[in-house]
């Protein structure tokens, strides 16, 4: 019984599938969809990533086992509803008893709302959270070849949805990857820009699952450590696309950055980042890189020793400064780190203009992830953080 007779809050920890981390794990590929029982499997990727030669060794794999396989790459960087029922036709049509995921988190959502379509039918609208598959899933392997989403290790899918200009999120533990193949080696390649706006999509995960309302102790210790290696490791792997180091600190930081945001919550951020993306299209860790210091600055008075933290994780607090002052140097971080990896600002973001901040308000106002923030957030609260950013 909780103490004094005051009821409490029980909280459910939950990592829906295995992941296998390590330089080349991605080359067991084929040995997993065997161990798995595969027989037909579809390949989830984009056209870019079978560019970049990224997809041919895992097809290899299967090919060695004699594993039927296909291929769909019709992925767009923010993935469609429409996108998803092709998908999930196509897995229906192949009779795939395995989906792997190759990519970052546009290819692994997707993904995940195909394989509960494949077997449930109806549209992604129809399972928008708190709904969830009747039916079994297919099984799901993801390969991650970005260090930002975490995608790999969520139960979440967002996806657009074409006809309101929104993303939509489902959730579903049984949508999961059953396995993740986390291979820093396939990020080596990764160019300059999306090394930095994926990591600072990671980086948001780690600092929402710290400091929004549902927060537990398991969460906080993940977020911290990924705070910690993220901001050890986004520079310099910006900087060197090639440091070894950087990469493989990156992609842990963003794998432990989803394990915790998945069992807490993301925030105002995110809220605004998926209206942005929904309407404009505009890549998400962009999208989050605009207004993290904004948000973060904003929420700080909510719960400043939380927000004290996170600059003691980053590394920038010192030891003398109140709680308030250390909130107020991870902001300011924040702020330099974006523009030191090249982060554009929001009036150089495409399409974006101020006579839509009220649409994008409302829509942000609406997100699931709301309620999360450590500080209330109105309609009237995000017109202001639009306002802010724009004028920066």
């Amino acid at each position: 019984m909780p103490a004094s007779g005051k009821s409490a809050v029980y909280r459910t920890f939950l990592l829906p599938g295995e992941m296998r981390f390590g330089w080349g794990v991605s080359e067991t590929a084929g040995e997993v969809a065997a161990e798995l029982g595969a027989g037909r499997v579809t390949i989830v990727t984009d056209a870019g990533l079978i560019a970049a030669g990224l997809v041919q060794p895992v097809q290899q794999q299967l090919r060695d086992r004699r594993i039927d396989t296909l291929v769909f790459s019709q992925v767009s960087p923010n993935p469609r509803d429409t996108e998803v029922l092709l998908a999930a036709e196509a897995m229906a049509e192949h009779q795939s008893d395995l989906v792997i995921a190759i990519g970052g988190g546009s290819p692994i959502d997707l993904a995940k709302a195909a394989v509960g379509i494949a077997t449930n039918g109806g549209a992604p609208q129809d399972w928008v959270a708190p709904a969830t598959f009747p039916a079994k899933p297919l099984p799901l392997v993801a390969i991650p070849t970005t260090a930002g989403t975490g995608s790999e290790v969520t139960r979440s899918s967002v996806i657009n949805d074409t006809t309101r200009n929104i993303k939509i999120s489902l959730r579903d533990s049984r949508i999961a990857a059953v396995i993740g193949l986390v291979d820093p080696g396939l990020t080596m390649g990764l160019p300059a820009h999306l090394t930095a706006s994926t990591g600072m999509d990671a980086l948001t995960h780690a600092i929402e699952a710290y400091t929004c309302k549902r927060a537990t102790p398991v969460t906080d210790a993940l977020a911290l450590h990924a705070m910690k290696l993220i901001a050890e490791n986004l520079d310099a792997a910006v900087q060197d696309g090639s440091n070894r180091d950087a990469r493989e600190g990156m992609m842990l930081g963003s794998m432990i950055a989803g394990m915790a945001f998945s069992n807490s919550d993301v925030a105002s951020v995110h809220c605004i980042a998926e209206a942005i993306g929904g309407r404009y299209d505009t890549p998400h860790g962009v999208a989050n890189s605009l207004f993290l210091p904004f948000l973060f600055q904003h929420n700080a008075t909510a719960d400043i020793e939380r927000h004290a933290d996170v600059a003691r994780a980053l590394g920038v607090a010192q030891p003398e400064q109140s709680a308030a002052d250390a909130a107020q140097s991870a902001a300011d971080y924040l702020v330099s780190l974006g523009q030191s990896i090249g982060i554009p600002p929001l009036k150089a973001i495409p399409r974006i203009k101020p006579e839509d901040f009220p649409w994008i308000a409302a829509a942000s106002f609406q997100n699931l992830s709301n309620g999360s923030s450590a500080r209330e957030m109105d309609e009237a609260a995000y017109l202001s953080i639009l306002d802010s950013a724009w004028n920066a």
